[in-house]
């Protein structure tokens, strides 16, 4: 995924005091803090810790708990221009948060600064080197951010079950596959042809089957490289595409694909999963469901989609297309 790996970077929408990025002016919902609360996080913000002042920053609400809760201790995964992202250790099990540049994807476990990346890495910690998260704050290395706004990570839809636009969805597909017929769409690093895994997935859908569906999730778990490989960000955007479209099994498919994520792919890929299968995805995403019920501008949401990483974005955009479609097959009336 983009900011799984060095090499990615995307616009994220900050706090209100930060300059607007590209998923900022797509109309990504950020949230400021009650007067209270803001006035702690300021406080919280402005306090001198032995590494210096915090950095305000813009929190997600999918890591409101860990945030808001003790402080904890962490390892770092990874720290990159773009971003540094920390394992967290919790009675539940291990959990990711990550901190991002306002030129990062706006990911559903991150905290957004209103800086952009320098070319240098954002903490001073390399991968192993501990951290910690609680008390409104992280901190890693050098840096330390407080949370002074949330933004709230699933999309705000009409309705439990949404009406697409067919142009919108149309749209979509035709910018997403072009003239090839879906069965002919590949994505590097994953294997093509008919007998792969992407040929698979859409015979299922064909049949409408979503078990066997599910059943192909086992072929694409973990498969490509980098910190998210191609194969879990289809099914992120498939099993996020299901969720947000109100579709009755989604619950079922995205916890048997995030149960197939233990011990077969990353700590970022996996966690990413989980907040896929709560409906939660980055502002990218998010902008496209949006764009699908006629909010914003779908031609620029998608292709700032398909910019997203090498191929992340155009794994996510299948995904999304992958549970249109099913939805489409498995619930229509026989």
């Amino acid at each position: 995924m983009r900011t799984a790996q060095p090499q990615h970077a995307t616009q994220p929408q900050h706090a209100t005091t930060a300059a607007p990025g590209r998923a900022a002016r797509m109309g990504v919902p950020t949230i400021p803090l009650p007067p209270g609360s803001a006035h702690t996080a300021r406080r919280t913000a402005q306090a001198t810790t032995a590494h210096g002042p915090a950095v305000p920053a813009a929190a997600s609400t999918g890591i409101a708990e860990l945030l808001r809760g003790p402080v904890r201790p962490a390892t770092v995964l990874l720290s990159v221009p773009a971003a540094v992202y920390l394992s967290v250790p919790t009675p539940q099990g291990t959990e990711v948060v990550g901190v991002l540049t306002a030129d990062a994807a706006r990911l559903p476990l991150g905290l957004v600064l209103s800086r952009r990346a320098n070319g240098r890495p954002l903490a001073s910690s390399p991968a192993g080197a501990p951290a910690t998260v609680g008390g409104g704050r992280v901190v890693v290395g050098d840096l330390t951010v407080s949370a002074a706004a949330w933004w709230d990570p699933r999309p705000r839809l009409p309705g439990a079950q949404p009406a697409l636009l067919p142009e919108g969805v149309r749209t979509l597909r035709t910018t997403l596959y072009g003239d090839a017929p879906h069965s002919a769409f590949t994505l590097p690093g994953l294997p093509g042809g008919p007998s792969g895994p992407l040929a698979a997935l859409r015979g299922a859908v064909r049949r409408a089957d979503l078990d066997a569906a599910l059943r192909t999730a086992t072929r694409l778990v973990g498969l490509g490289p980098g910190l998210t490989p191609a194969g879990d960000d289809v099914l992120a955007g498939t099993v996020a595409g299901l969720v947000l479209l109100g579709h009755p099994a989604a619950e079922r498919f995205g916890a048997g694909v995030h149960a197939l994520a233990v011990g077969r792919t990353t700590e970022l890929s996996r966690a990413l999963l989980k907040h896929a299968a709560a409906g939660r995805v980055s502002g990218e995403f998010a902008a496209v469901v949006r764009a699908l019920i006629g909010q914003g501008d779908l031609d620029t949401a998608v292709a700032t989609l398909l910019t997203t990483g090498s191929t992340s974005g155009r794994a996510m955009a299948l995904g999304l297309c992958t549970a249109i479609d099913l939805a489409e097959r498995t619930t229509r009336p026989r």
